[in-house]
């Protein structure tokens, strides 16, 4: 099914129909930018350095709070991280976090943004391309993966979101917790929990 052509389907137990007549993950409500977000990022195949040390940072923004909070300040955060061009963001020094400290578009959380300057220049440490797929090669085989019914059965993490969580620990990244890095997974399509009865799931 083409992701750009969604279906009216009924829904099963971990999907609802929308007003649209479209069966999507439960979790996704009636926001508009939710909507979107699931039908055209969510579970979807990510790659490049840029975009998943963006997916990094703005997940541990996010841990504490709602993903929805982070995507509708997603495009502020985008313009005041430099574009997450981790060359940029690593060349931030006291006075880029106190102006982001005083940015009411963003989190202003002081230790979540040192880690996100930090963690970018441990990406530039890294070889290009060596982000991607250090991340991706704790993907699980999809093969293996039953598909969820339920949003009770979608796991908060997993072994693959543990051991990533441990090995960028371990080069030194902060806000990478397991937990985190599950959701990033979900996210980046590492891993696809769009339940069954979803117009996503394959």
């Amino acid at each position: 099914m083409s992701l750009s052509e969604p279906v009216a389907v009924p829904a099963a137990p971990g999907a609802r129909t929308g007003a649209d007549g479209i069966a999507r993950c439960a979790w996704v409500g009636d926001d508009a930018e939710y909507t979107r977000y699931h039908d055209e990022e969510w579970g979807t195949p990510l790659h490049g350095d840029r975009a998943l040390f963006e997916k990094m940072s703005l997940e541990g923004f996010q841990a504490g709070l709602s993903w929805i909070t982070i995507l509708r300040k997603r495009p502020r955060f985008r313009q005041v991280f430099a574009g997450f061009d981790p060359e940029a963001v690593a060349r931030f020094d006291d006075a880029d976090v106190e102006r982001l400290m005083a940015d009411a578009g963003i989190i202003r959380n002081r230790a979540k943004i040192l880690a996100t300057i930090s963690n970018a220049q441990l990406v530039l440490g890294m070889a290009p391309g060596e982000l991607d797929a250090f991340m991706w090669s704790f993907a699980p085989d999809a093969a293996n993966r039953p598909r969820p019914r339920s949003l009770a059965e979608v796991p908060a993490t997993t072994p693959e979101s543990d051991a990533l969580s441990k090995a960028l620990r371990g080069r030194g990244f902060r806000f990478v917790g397991s937990t985190t890095m599950y959701a990033l997974m979900q996210s980046s399509g590492m891993v696809d929990d769009h339940v069954e009865g979803c117009w996503r799931a394959g």
